[in-house]
């Protein structure tokens, strides 16, 4: 029990001096043999307590002990002085300490005098004896050394202990009234500086009983902390006797992390500048970064995704910039290209979690149509010209014939252009254009076909047989004869204009009967075969002037052909 009470006057000693600066040291006076150990003063707050370390000797057993309060003038208190008695019948004193003084050795045969003094005042300032009462009327002895008690204002606050706060995570808050009294337990407040005004949460009062004399009081506030929490302030009011009050404010720190945001344009056009920003409210703050994927590929029936240092990579490249501020991250690439374009994955990195952002880039761009396909082909065969342009979007490509209003054919990036069994009609310019966005490229076919004229054909008159074969073709066809590899005697004259070959051949024929006459055309697209019809005239044995009329209009035909076949080519 000594060391028990011995702990408790040290405890109690310390913490009504902690923020006074004033040492607790205990003197002792004698007189004859009656001995006491006091301090000479003790500074308090109001609304605490105070713990008076008393220790005597006397000659006589000791049955009561009596406190006084007077003013540090008088030598001796009075009757009118007293504040503690131990013989509850005596109702002598100031009636303003009843109930707020206790001894905190009951037993007076102990020897300790000490006394703790709750919900202390400023009145409560003065000098402070003691007087040891024995068990016969005549032991008495009042000590003339005194204890001086300075009660100043409250200054001490309430402690206000916070764990680590997690949104989402149940937290207690506890706050401590300042002292160790055994008096009035206070009351305890808790105020929100949020936009509410108060916090929602469960509020419980404690009282730790430490010892017969000092008790600990606090309250704890448990609730579910949120990002709405962070940052504002909490207050702990603790108010005690008399409607003295004393507070301590404290910030919330509150951990927690909101979804990925990603503002900025996705979709540039090619040399302008990609500017995204991803940002995320959190505390702490994230760390935030950027990483562009490749295409994603089939493994065994399932996606997976490429990365290595070319196709996932932290983008850090020369044309390439990221601008970290506070929770947000800028990725910024200047004069985009069409390799530019992908998936790009924002990363924010808080505390033991990884937050991750899916955002597609598409570059706009166009390139000039490419054609592909022979623009020059034989009578009868297929056209096939393919136009395609490589852009992003795709752009609608129209073909159309110069000169004439009518649509061939449209598709999207890529048309083809096929015209099965040509004819001379089919050649000309054929015209491809690309629409994109609000803009237009066109590309240009010249086709040529090569083929043999009707007009082409053979006279025999008498002897002697004159073949006309006329061909267009484009490159520039030639004429060959198969029926002169028979013949020794004939003659060629060959006239070209722009891509039309005009062949006469002349040659002497023996025999009369049946004659066949072959013209072949070529080019490096091919051969063409026609058999020409045959058309006798009259012998000289016959009407000379009938004679002279049916040649007057083979020649007149043969002018004609002649002059139309120039046109075509024209």
């Amino acid at each position: 029990m000594f060391v028990l009470i011995w702990a408790t006057l040290l405890l109690c000693a310390r913490d009504s001096t902690a923020n006074t600066g004033t040492s607790v040291g205990l003197r002792q006076t004698c007189d004859r043999s009656f001995c006491i150990a006091l301090p000479e003063e003790l500074t308090a707050e109001a609304g605490l307590c105070v713990v008076i370390p008393c220790f005597f000797t006397a000659g006589f057993t000791a049955r009561h002990a009596v406190w006084y309060q007077c003013q540090e003038t008088k030598d001796r208190c009075g009757d009118v002085d007293i504040i503690f008695h131990t013989n509850n019948n005596n109702r002598k004193g100031q009636p303003g300490f009843r109930g707020r003084v206790s001894l905190l050795e009951p037993d007076v045969r102990q020897r300790i005098c000490s006394i703790v003094i709750n919900d202390l005042k400023e009145s409560d300032s003065g000098a402070y004896q003691f007087r040891v009462i024995g068990t016969r009327d005549s032991d008495r002895y009042q000590f003339l050394q005194k204890v001086l008690i300075s009660v100043k204002g409250l200054s001490q606050k309430p402690t206000v202990e916070i764990p680590p706060l997690t949104e989402g995570r149940e937290a207690t808050l506890t706050c401590t009234a300042p002292g160790l009294c055994s008096g009035s337990a206070p009351e305890f407040l808790w105020t929100w500086s949020g936009a509410g005004g108060s916090i929602s949460g469960n509020i419980t009062t404690l009282t730790d009983r430490l010892n017969a004399i000092a008790n600990r009081y606090s309250s704890t506030l448990t609730f579910n902390p949120s990002a709405e929490h962070h940052g504002t302030n909490i207050t702990c009011t603790v108010r005690l006797t008399d409607d003295r009050t004393t507070e301590e404010t404290v910030t919330l720190n509150v951990s927690y992390v909101k979804d990925l945001r990603i503002i900025g344009e996705t979709a540039v056009k090619e040399h302008e500048t990609l500017n995204l920003t991803c940002s995320v409210d959190s505390f702490p703050p994230s760390r935030i970064t950027w990483i562009k994927l490749s295409d994603l590929f089939l493994q065994n029936g399932t996606e997976t995704v490429v990365q290595n240092d070319t196709s996932a990579e932290l983008l850090n490249e020369t044309e390439t910039s990221e601008q970290e501020d506070g929770d947000k991250n800028s990725l910024i690439i200047s004069d985009v290209t069409a390799g530019d374009s992908g998936q790009y994955i924002c990363n924010a990195e808080h505390l033991d979690q990884t937050l991750t952002k899916e955002i597609n880039v598409t570059v706009k761009y166009r390139r000039n149509p490419q054609m592909a396909g022979s623009t020059a082909v034989n009578d009868g065969d297929v056209l096939n010209l393919t136009c395609s342009a490589d852009s992003f979007p795709p752009s609608l490509i129209i073909w159309t014939k110069l000169g004439f209003n009518t649509t061939l054919q449209t598709d999207s990036g890529s048309a083809s252009l096929v015209i099965p069994n040509v004819t001379a009609e089919d050649s000309g310019q054929y015209v491809c254009t690309a629409v994109y966005l609000d803009s237009a490229a066109t590309e240009y076919a010249d086709v040529t076909v090569t083929y043999i004229h009707k007009s082409s054909g053979c006279e025999l008159r008498s002897d002697v047989l004159t073949c006309v074969c006329i061909s267009e073709g484009f490159p520039l066809p030639t004429i060959k004869w198969p029926t002169l590899n028979s013949h020794t005697e004939y003659s060629i004259m060959t006239t070209v204009s722009n891509h039309t070959v005009n062949s006469t051949v002349t040659l002497s024929l023996k025999t009369e009967g049946n004659t066949t006459v072959e013209c072949v055309s070529g080019n490096e697209n091919g051969e063409l075969k026609k058999t020409l019809p045959v058309e006798k005239k009259l012998s000289g044995k016959e009407d000379p002037s009938i004679q002279e009329v049916v040649s007057l209009e083979v020649i007149v035909a043969f002018l004609i052909g002649v002059l139309l076949s120039a046109i075509i080519s024209f």
